[in-house]
């Protein structure tokens, strides 16, 4: 977990000193599946003058899309906007462009992040001298604490509202920069602030904000201020923006069970192979079995039936036993061997 968190601090760290001062069209991260939909939740309380809201976005790390809270931050200097980061789809993969603060707000994918950011432009208010006014309408405020407010409706022209968190790709939002805002790019652009870069680190170690473990529903979704992830004012969602699922490609199919040593006679490993006219070429084998013709000098052997071996019949219980078998007839016995007369009678000289 050790090492994990440091390859998220090393990869971040890289990300926000490449933003400096390059264009907000700069790609940093890559991932070839598009983050979840934006989930729904409510504004924290603005907690002082000078605070301007920096809506929640996913960011990418090694094991996946995590939330990054919206919270409210200070701007670097007094004139300074909020830009959003956004995700867009090109060359089939999802890029990061990282957001910036500038002196006016740039391109964000049109992604409705909303309290201000509908999809093009910023609503929720606007610099004069070193005072910032808040659009009541856009922003959580207490006019007791707040005094520098006004109210303006704020209209989203979009034919489709969705919580879409991406732009371009299947299902991302189409729209293109204007040329306003692709002038906006070319002006002067400042990184995030040591507290927002410190926010997004939090954000990464904490395994609740996991899009696999939340489900697209994390239970830190705001907080009043940047990196301040317990305690009052902590805004958990209240939904999903869209039914989490979980990415095609990063779901390996099961193995069989010893699919690691398969037979090697199965049907697996010998495919049908498709017939053909082609005529192969014989082997030596069966040049060798193969029919001879009337000109051969040497006959094809004759194949012999097997005869079976007799087997011994079965001997009656009262047959002579071998050793006492008579002679046969034609055979003169030895006189000592011959056979005492009937009835036990001696042959006597005449």
């Amino acid at each position: 977990m050790h090492i994990m968190r440091s390859i998220r601090s090393l990869l971040f760290a890289l990300v926000m000193l490449s933003v400096s001062g390059a264009s907000s069209a700069q790609v940093l991260v890559s991932v070839n599946f598009g983050p979840p939909a934006l989930p729904v939740y409510e504004q924290p309380l603005c907690p002082a003058e000078g605070y301007i809201w920096v809506p929640g976005y996913w960011a990418w790390s090694p094991v996946g899309y995590y939330w990054v809270p919206g919270t409210w931050a200070l701007a670097p200097e007094p004139g300074l906007l909020w830009t959003p980061g956004y995700w867009a789809f090109d060359d089939a993969l999802y890029y990061w462009h990282p957001g910036y603060w500038g002196p006016v707000v740039g391109f964000y994918g049109c992604i409705p992040y909303g309290y201000g950011y509908p999809g093009s432009g910023y609503y929720g208010g606007y610099w004069r001298g070193r005072q910032f006014y808040y659009n009541q309408t856009a922003n959580n405020v207490n006019v007791t604490n707040i005094h520098n407010v006004y109210n303006t409706t704020v209209v989203n022209n979009a034919t489709t509202v969705n919580r879409v968190s991406y732009n371009g790709g299947p299902g991302g939002i189409t729209a293109r920069p204007t040329p306003e805002q692709q002038a906006a790019a070319r002006q002067r652009q400042v990184p995030p602030t040591s507290e927002q870069r410190q926010h997004e680190h939090a954000a990464g170690t904490n395994r609740e904000l996991l899009a696999s473990v939340n489900q697209g529903r994390p239970p830190i979704a705001a907080t009043p201020k940047p990196a301040e992830f317990s305690g009052r004012g902590v805004i958990a969602a209240n939904r999903a923006g869209a039914p989490y699922r979980v990415p095609e490609n990063r779901v390996s199919p099961p193995r069989p069970p010893n699919a690691g040593s398969p037979r090697e006679n199965g049907p697996e490993n010998n495919p049908p192979r498709p017939e053909t006219d082609i005529p192969r070429p014989t082997t030596a084998s069966e040049r060798e079995n193969a029919p001879r013709g009337e000109n051969n000098p040497h006959p094809q052997r004759e194949v012999r039936p097997e005869n079976p071996r007799p087997q011994r019949e079965a001997r009656p219980e009262n047959a002579p036993r071998p050793g006492k078998e008579p002679p046969p007839p034609n055979r003169k016995t030895p006189p000592d061997r011959e056979p005492p007369p009937p009835n036990g009678a001696e042959e006597r000289p005449h």
